[in-house]
């Protein structure tokens, strides 16, 4: 790997971890079904990027199961982040209009 893939390795991991360790401290203060669901979208983020990151160097556990020449879990986790986070804003969505 050559300077600019590590700056940017090191930046997803770093950034992410913090992202996932302020979500997961929201999660123990809030119990609001939007919020949770939003948490849980960043926290598979995160997984995603520890998964790609592994991916990257070689050493990933991931080539168990493939659709074609991609592994099942590089499709899975991209997909899942965002239905947590379309469910987390379809939440709030139905909330805004149950109350107007």
């Amino acid at each position: 790997m050559d300077a600019g893939q590590l700056v940017f390795v090191y930046s997803r991991l770093i950034l992410g971890a913090v992202a996932a360790f302020l979500a997961i401290m929201l999660w123990s203060k809030t119990r609001d079904p939007a919020w949770m669901l939003m948490v849980i979208g960043i926290v598979v983020s995160y997984i995603e990027i520890v998964f790609s990151v592994l991916e990257m160097t070689g050493i990933s556990a991931g080539n168990i199961m493939f659709i074609g020449s991609v592994s099942l879990a590089a499709i899975l986790l991209p997909v899942l982040r965002m239905a947590f986070f379309i469910a987390a804003f379809l939440v709030m969505v139905i909330r805004r209009y149950r109350r107007h």
